[in-house]
């Protein structure tokens, strides 16, 4: 078992972070929101500009003469189906973070703070829509696809260890990022993974609570969501032990599934043609505002910027603190695919079925508070999906399977994280010893814990703003040594 001192590096700061927001939950969350108000002031633009700067690139590989270049050498083939690829890189890409926003955040942004019209007009409503596929498009998956497509290539076809600090050693040097500067790379890279990660575990805790306390009335409290984290700590732990080929692959394709059914059962018992002409509306307000939302910062009306930094800025920020993890994972399933399929298919596939997944939800808990059948706008985030059930048939049925759905993103989401988080704390081995992903499961686990036991998910929320500054700037860095290598070599 190879541990390096990052392992140790990144323990110490996790454990001391599980201390601070268990021993001072209010002073973790004060001094973080101090922090992310000025970077959000300062450098939302910085984060806007990297996410556009990204997205671009990425979409300029697709295109190159580079796209034909193998993620592998020339006659590795891929190691996972095209069914079983998208299942993991959907699964780790989003997974919990969907189902609890899907239909809160649409709500939000039609009846209780809109980005541009005011609350529950026609406006709001159907831009809610058009900026929750904002948040979850082609932004997003860009990065992850940019991010992930450096690792591959560095990985399978240059020979380099899975570390970030080896996509930056043709910019500074070996000596520099294999000493301490590549360390402290790695460590920041690993930190910013676990924050991610524990907030979307604490984000499934609660809204696997919030199903149970709705179909079987179970307790909606801290000691019961910590008995749900236990429960699924032990169970994907299991599943990270059986190894990537076994535990992630066959959860992550069940889940497609699952979500498939889900999908069509509300579809068919929901408003169909509301959701359609939704659908079919948002994709032409999406694709004809796709630059002005992408740049704009809405620097004259202060209420308006407050929702933008609450809003956009968290995402990118978010985007950003996840991009080492899922990045990593998605190279590390996608070896022998060609830089011009690995592009389609983490950029495209998973963004038009996220688009599909937001008209869906969306539009049938929209459908519900237009026509003032139900007011979920009142309800906890965690709540409001379960709370639209109610109102369509096989509701119970459907909050059955949510939960389900719900379960084993989290499993898959802390199973691949633990993976990951071991490649980058063992010096980039493919194949983390089992104990090296044990600890990190307690880690994040505890973590996650944290965020339940402080009473919101703020402090966290707040660290993943505050990692993500840092690590856009490696980003950057990498994609210039990225493009300095296959320019030189291909």
């Amino acid at each position: 078992m190879h541990i390096t001192k990052v392992f140790w590096y990144a323990v110490t700061i996790c454990i001391a972070i599980v201390l601070w927001g268990f021993l001072a939950p209010d002073h973790l969350n004060a001094f973080t929101t101090s922090v992310t108000d000025f970077i959000s002031n300062q450098f939302g633009w910085f984060y806007t500009l990297v996410i556009v700067a990204l997205i671009s690139f990425c979409i300029y590989m697709m295109f190159s003469r580079f796209g034909h270049v193998k993620l592998g050498k020339d006659d590795d083939e891929p190691d996972f189906s095209l069914t079983a690829w998208f299942a993991m890189l959907f699964s780790a890409g989003m997974g919990i973070g969907l189902m609890f926003f899907t239909t809160a955040e649409t709500i939000s942004h039609a009846f209780i703070k809109s980005p541009n019209g005011d609350p529950g007009s026609e406006q709001a409503i159907l831009e809610s829509l058009q900026y929750t596929s904002l948040h979850w498009g082609f932004h997003g998956w860009g990065l992850y696809a940019v991010v992930a497509l450096i690792f591959a290539y560095f990985k399978f076809r240059v020979g380099a260890p899975g570390l970030i600090s080896a996509t930056l050693e043709p910019l500074f040097g070996k000596k520099i990022m294999r000493g301490s500067v590549g360390q402290l790379v790695d460590t920041l890279a690993i930190f910013a993974t676990v924050v991610g990660v524990a907030s979307t575990l604490g984000f499934g805790s609660a809204q696997i609570n919030s199903g149970l306390t709705f179909l079987f009335n179970a307790p909606n409290a801290f000691w019961f969501q910590l008995i749900i984290l236990v429960v699924a700590t032990v169970i994907f732990i299991a599943s990270a032990w059986s190894g990537i080929g076994n535990g992630i692959k066959y959860l992550s394709s069940i889940n497609l599934w699952l979500v498939f059914v889900l999908l069509l059962g509300l579809f068919i018992v929901g408003p169909t043609m509301y959701i359609t002409n939704m659908f079919v509306t948002t994709i032409g307000n999406y694709i004809s505002n796709f630059i002005q939302m992408s740049f704009d910062l809405k620097p004259v009306n202060e209420a308006q910027r407050d929702w933008v930094n609450d809003w956009t800025i968290f995402y990118w920020a978010w985007w950003i603190s996840w991009a080492p993890f899922v990045g990593m994972f998605i190279a590390r399933v996608s070896k022998g695919r060609t830089i011009r399929q690995f592009i389609i298919g983490v950029l495209i596939a998973p963004t038009l079925v996220t688009f599909i997944f937001f008209a869906v939800f969306g539009g049938s808990a929209l459908n519900l508070e237009q026509h003032g059948i139900a007011q979920l706008s009142r309800l906890a985030t965690e709540t409001v999906t379960f709370g639209m059930y109610e109102h369509y048939p096989i509701g119970m049925i459907l909050s059955f399977l949510t939960i389900v759905v719900i379960a084993i993103f989290f499993i898959t989401s802390a199973d691949s994280a633990t993976f990951v988080l071991g490649m980058f704390s063992t010096g980039g081995k493919l194949n983390p010893s089992n104990v090296v992903k044990i600890v990190w499961g307690l880690l994040l686990s505890a973590m996650a814990a944290i965020v339940l036991y402080s009473g919101g998910l703020d402090g966290f929320q707040n660290m993943l703003i505050i990692a993500a500054l840092p690590f856009s700037i490696i980003l950057i860095l990498m994609v210039v040594s990225f493009y300095k290598t296959i320019k030189r070599t291909e």
